[in-house]
């Protein structure tokens, strides 16, 4: 049966609330988070403040200094999550195959829907119409646009999503694919971050292209990962849509190209991965009592330790801290390892009050 998957992203979601609640802020720069004279980050920005560079995840003092006449609001998760909770009901109206990726993101899987076409790229193209009037129910009903990917798996599809926002709707043909990936830099890959970015650039392997000429061994380069990357180069991506209702942990590791105890090299990978974990529960919108790291051995020996917190987190520089100690105090660092990761559980709404990475 043929497969056809839909990536629904709402464009510049906390914001698009803020401006459609607030007719007084449409078409100028509204930044969700701390005010910049106050230690806080930024959880969102419209399209009109990232031309000034201003991003999630950036210290509002810095954000005020990049875009000094932008609108700083108070993030208000409750309404976010409100009109969420409206906007997945709408996308359960055309599939009932629907994976909340989160607050602002979700999988749908119309493949019953176009099982009939023989051709895969017939029953791509028939999808676009159902797209475009989840856009047009989403405008009417909500007063706000979303961008959707069309393609044959999540990673098609979630290319897709990203390629003409905001507003977009772009359908990756099955016999297309390979060409369109190929300008597309190695970091659109999903789980490419700066550190596997980097090693890979380094070979002189920058664009999607590159990796699928590359004739260099992937393994050395990144480890168990180079088969996925692989597959992900081609366009070619088997993982089956997650249907459960409520995500349980979040969680990011990266195995090392070399087996390493080098404490530099160590805290490095662990701030990424702090930072990859925080990204997701800013995204989703909760946040941990439940901090959980993971360490594998040259023999592949895995260990895992973890601690509870009274107060729940979910900035970078607590998860970093707490993954710090866990290390230390179990002494899990003993010998060179060969995989590090940062786990989140017992996943809670965060507090309203948003404080600086230290």
């Amino acid at each position: 049966m043929a497969r056809v998957i839909f990536h629904v992203d709402m464009d510049a979601f906390f914001a698009s609330v803020e401006q459609r609640d607030h007719p007084e802020y449409r078409g100028k720069p509204v930044i969700v988070g701390s005010p910049p004279d106050q230690r806080g980050v930024v959880c969102a920005a419209s399209y009109e403040a990232r031309k000034f560079k201003v991003r999630s995840a950036m210290p509002s003092r810095t954000a005020g200094k990049l875009c000094p006449h932008g609108i700083f609001v108070r993030p208000r998760m409750e309404a976010y999550r409100a009109e969420s909770g409206i906007i997945m009901g709408i996308l359960h109206q055309f599939s009932r195959c629907v994976e909340k990726v989160s607050v602002d993101e979700a999988y749908l899987d119309l493949s019953e829907g176009f099982g009939g076409y023989g051709d895969l790229d017939d029953a791509l193209r028939a999808a676009v119409p159902v797209a475009q009037e989840i856009k047009e129910r989403i405008a009417r009903e909500r007063r706000l646009t979303a961008s959707i990917g069309v393609g044959s798996n999540k990673f098609l599809a979630k290319l897709g999503s990203d390629f003409q926002k905001p507003d977009g709707l772009t359908m990756i043909a099955e016999r297309e694919k390979v060409d369109f990936l190929k300008p597309l830099s190695v970091r659109a890959v999903h789980g490419v971050g700066p550190v596997t970015a980097e090693a890979l650039e380094s070979k002189g392997i920058k664009t999607i292209g590159d990796l699928q000429t590359t004739a260099l061994d992937l393994h050395a380069i990144v480890g168990s990962f180079a088969d996925s990357l692989r597959a992900r180069a081609f366009g070619n991506d088997d993982r089956p849509l997650d249907l459960s209702e409520e995500r349980k942990s979040i969680s990011s590791e990266t195995t090392f190209l070399e087996d390493t105890d080098d404490r530099r090299v160590l805290r490095g990978a662990l701030k990424e991965l702090a930072a990859d974990v925080a990204d997701t529960l800013r995204k989703s919108s909760m946040a941990a009592l439940t901090v959980q790291v993971k360490v594998r051995y040259s023999d592949f020996k895995t260990l895992t330790r973890q601690t509870r917190v009274e107060e729940a987190v979910a900035e970078s520089a607590d998860l970093y801290r707490l993954a710090c100690t866990l290390l230390a105090r179990d002494r899990l660092v003993t010998r060179p390892l060969r995989l590090l990761g940062i786990g989140v559980s017992t996943l809670v709404p965060p507090s309203p009050q948003l404080r600086l990475p230290i």
